[in-house]
């Protein structure tokens, strides 16, 4: 409840704050420079509710914070090149001649978008599914099956290892092995589980391996993540952008240069007086 108090007022501003001027700015005024886009994303929002089979409805306004980050950057340099206004010829070269501030500022609100989109799709319509499973037996989540295809036994450097072998298929064909397995590091008897983890455009699929059960099966947690790597591409974009406004000129400050004083003029030779006769 903090961080929601907190960050749904700042998503909200974000892609108008640029648009404000310093002790001046017209609220009203930049809200009309910016309601197409609103408007386009609370369409993506509702769009990608619509693809997902639905959900809660205020997730709708949840994923079209995402929306609004990423269209309100691109509002910021569509008005200060004034596409619509002048010709489009007139207009691009305008956006060419912006300083690179303004570009770094909009490349990083654009990846706070994707940030947000990554954290609500993963959180909303993210699934978790906890099953026993025995070899050959199949878990569905995330319009993903997976098939136990038993235990193997292996061995590293300073441990040994079981190892659950898990066919991954999506419509009746199957695209990919992911394997999970649970490691006893001998010179510490410590145990530990290492989570397999497969990449599917920007969502993640991962498994987890519990424990045996009596009757030869094993207890097998999975997630499905949707947009989950954009939460760290989010990031990624954000450190550009600042890497982008860092390299503007204007923002430069150099550190002073130390001169060397100039040296003392020699003081005049005192004449040498002569002895009195």
């Amino acid at each position: 409840m903090t961080f929601g108090l907190l960050m749904l007022p700042l998503l909200v501003a974000v892609p108008v704050g640029p648009m404000l001027a310093w002790k001046r700015g017209d609220l009203l005024g930049a809200l009309q420079r910016v309601y197409v886009f609103a408007g386009l994303s609370l369409a993506a929002g509702l769009i990608y509710w619509y693809v997902h089979n639905g959900g809660p409805v205020m997730a709708i306004f949840a994923l079209a914070l995402g929306f609004w980050g990423m269209l309100g950057a691109v509002a910021d340099l569509w008005n200060r090149a004034q596409f619509g206004k002048l010709k489009t010829s007139v207009a691009f070269r305008r956006l060419i001649g912006l300083p690179r501030s303004a570009f770094g500022t909009a490349i990083a609100h654009f990846g706070l978008g994707v940030t947000v989109l990554g954290i609500f799709s993963a959180s909303v319509y993210g699934t978790e599914a906890v099953v026993d499973l025995k070899p050959g037996a199949t878990v569905s989540t995330g319009g993903y099956e997976l098939t136990f295809q038993g235990m193997k036994d292996g061995a590293g450097p300073n441990y040994t290892e079981q190892r659950g072998i898990f066919t991954v298929s999506r419509g009746g064909s199957v695209i990919g092995d992911i394997s999970s397995s649970k490691r006893l590091f001998t010179a510490r008897r410590q145990a530990t589980t290492e989570s397999g983890i497969r990449t599917y455009g920007l969502s993640q699929l991962y498994v987890s391996l519990g424990d045996a059960t009596k009757d030869g099966g094993m207890v097998v947690r999975v997630w499905w993540k949707p947009l989950v790597t954009c939460i760290w591409g989010g990031a990624l974009v954000m450190m550009f952008g600042g890497f982008v406004s860092l390299s503007d000129r204007r923002l430069r400050v150099g550190a002073p240069s130390r001169k060397a004083k100039p040296a003392k003029p020699a003081s005049p030779a005192r004449p040498q007086m002569e002895p009195a006769e």
